[in-house]
């Protein structure tokens, strides 16, 4: 090191900067310090509320993770001061693992005694918190292999306990844990190759900044690196979430206790917050991939409104601002369905960002046009930044980036569905006294509303079982689909690609309905489809399952003319999938009239 300082060494590589760069971000966050003292101490404190941990040993653990983490505290306080050259970086890099290693070693004595062996739903809890910390550590650690490896320290202890109560139940879920981590590997791994990737492309381009020519093709790459993070990023972060949301709609049909309920209701529950924020990157890849139209139709704006501001009153009632409704008999003509994206958007934006006064939603008659207007009395946009709103993940009021206040998706959506619409967005702000949208809509003449259909007509009816194929090449998502499909009663049977699946199918009919991961080994699961298809000889209804939201991935399928249901999945939209393609192949003669 010395001999860097008095120049006897060459200037750094790129490597080291990227080396550097990665230990700078290690630091840079202190939040996961204090969010996971919360969880364990709460964890803790629900453990001894149920009689199943030892106020003693929780204090013993709980002063032990104060101390490391008052101990990691200052080291990122001392780099902080020190702002190390980029030749140092090896030596703050150690310091940060040895912090890793001890809060992993932490956890894995602790965990025996966490693990109450009498009470199945508070070892889901114990669990489910680790699980969930794993997937934060990517956050928080996975800038550096050696950082991100130390999540794997905790598991073999939870694995031996599991394997030492010796019912199957346990012996199952411990079998669960050794399929499930490789695949939590593996994203980590591609998640540090990515972030390296986008590294050394960041520091070539600083080089050439200087060169017009240059820049213009370094924007190019950082353009499609940042495109290839989304899509595989995307991908491999859905697949565990999903996996997870189908073995927690497996465990409802299970008979549990009204406790263990309660825990997979706030499961279920964090899963769904995570499906909004994935559901919001994949709108901006869909609408960038040109896969959405519009079909527009007449259409009410009263029911429309009213809807949306009812589901919002709760949040708008617990800030205590008004969100009022201004009463119209106005007609439109639009897509009901993206004019609602574009409405939900623009309302729930102003109910967040406004803490005191109000939000009125109405709508005004402007020459052949109706104005669809949202008024907030909120914090307003600066002149220089009404552009940037905009722009994906800009935000004007979160430097921080509370995920409370969104991710700086909803006003970029909102341009491109206008865009598709083709309704002008007009926006009007004051700094200090609020912001208003406009959308202008053609005006359409009412029209008679259609009495509803009666409970006979209804989707649900006569609801049918089958047997599905379910192709994926993840062991956790076939084990986790089978059990939630086998869960509504029909018969499963789960393969990893087509040649598994056809084999399967040799001496038995053929299968009622295929559900096929999109993403497969060797294989794009429409290929696998036609193959299965070809192989019995009969056309059976086949639904594509992605995780990607790669454009050019999201157009191939939407080509193929499958339906593509996007993870993580709920369960409500993969049972009325699968519901309608079995009962459309159980009514050929309808299918052949239409």
């Amino acid at each position: 090191m010395d001999g860097a300082r008095d120049g006897d060494q060459p200037t750094p590589t790129l490597t080291d900067k990227v080396r550097a760069e990665q230990v700078r971000m290690l630091y840079a966050d202190g939040a996961s310090y204090f969010s996971t003292m919360a969880a364990s101490a709460t964890l803790a404190g629900i453990l001894i509320w149920q009689n199943t941990l030892s106020p003693a040993i929780a204090a013993l653990w709980l002063g032990f993770m104060v101390f490391h983490t008052v101990v990691r505290l200052g080291v990122r306080v001392a780099y902080k001061r020190a702002n190390p050259p980029v030749a140092e970086w090896r030596k703050w890099g150690r310091w940060f693992v040895a912090g890793c290693v001890v809060s992993g070693l932490t956890w894995a004595v602790a965990l025996p005694f966490l693990l109450s062996p009498e009470r199945f739903d508070l070892q889901t809890l114990v669990i489910v918190s680790l699980v969930i910390g794993t997937y934060g550590v990517i956050g928080s650690a996975g800038a550096l292999k050696a950082a991100f490896g130390t999540f794997f320290l905790p598991f073999p202890s939870v694995v031996v306990w599991m394997l030492y109560q010796g019912d199957t139940l346990h012996v199952a879920c411990a079998i669960l844990l050794c399929l499930w981590l490789p695949s939590v590997l593996t994203m980590g791994n591609r998640f540090n190759e990515t972030l390296e990737e986008a590294l050394k492309l960041r520091f070539e381009n600083a080089a050439l900044a200087d060169d017009l020519r240059a820049q213009k093709q370094v924007a190019e790459q950082n353009s499609l690196a940042k495109s290839r993070f989304l899509a595989a990023a995307s991908h491999d972060l859905r697949q565990p979430v999903h996996a997870l949301g189908m073995f927690i709609g497996a465990m409802r049909g299970h008979r549990l206790p009204r406790r263990s309920l309660e825990l997979v209701d706030q499961m279920d529950a964090s899963i769904g917050a995570l499906d909004g924020l994935f559901s919001s990157l994949l709108d901006v890849s869909r609408l960038d991939a040109g896969v959405i139209e519009s079909k527009p139709a007449a259409m009410p704006v009263q029911p429309l409104l009213t809807r949306i501001c009812r589901e919002l009153e709760p949040e708008a009632e617990a800030k205590g601002i008004d969100l009022v409704v201004v009463p119209t008999t106005a007609w439109v003509r639009s897509d009901p369905v993206l004019l609602e994206r574009v409405l939900r958007n623009l309302i729930s934006n102003a109910v967040r960002h406004t803490q005191k006064g109000w939000v009125v939603v109405g709508c005004r008659r402007r020459g052949r046009r109706y104005c669809l207007e949202v008024r907030d009395t909120g914090p307003g946009i600066p002149e220089h930044l009404r552009e940037s709103v905009f722009e994906e993940f800009y935000q004007v009021d979160n430097p921080d980036r509370d995920r409370a206040k969104g991710l700086g998706l909803g006003l970029p959506i909102v341009r491109r569905l206008t865009a598709i619409l083709d309704h002008p967005l007009e926006m009007e702000s004051e700094p200090g006294q609020g912001t208003t949208f406009r959308v202008l809509v053609p005006r359409a003449a009412a029209a008679r509303v259609a009495s509803p259909p009666s409970p006979r007509e209804g989707v649900l009816a006569d609801v049918r079982t089958g047997v599905i194929l379910a192709i994926d090449d993840e062991q956790a998502i076939r084990v986790g689909m089978t059990a939630l499909l086998e869960s509504w009663g029909h018969t499963v049977v789960a393969a990893s690609g087509s040649e598994a699946a056809i084999a399967a199918f040799t001496a038995r009919p053929a299968p009622d309905v295929i559900v096929c991961d999109h993403r497969l080994r060797g294989e794009t699961g429409v290929e696998a489809i036609r193959r299965v298809h070809a192989a019995l000889g009969v056309d059976v209804p086949a639904i594509l399952v992605t995780g990607d939201t790669s454009p050019e991935n999201i157009r191939e399928v939407q080509a193929s003319g499958y339906p593509l249901l996007h993870k993580p999945l709920s369960h409500a939209r993969l049972r009325a999938a699968v519901t309608a393609l079995i009962r459309r192949r159980a009514s050929p003669p309808a299918a052949a009239a239409e």
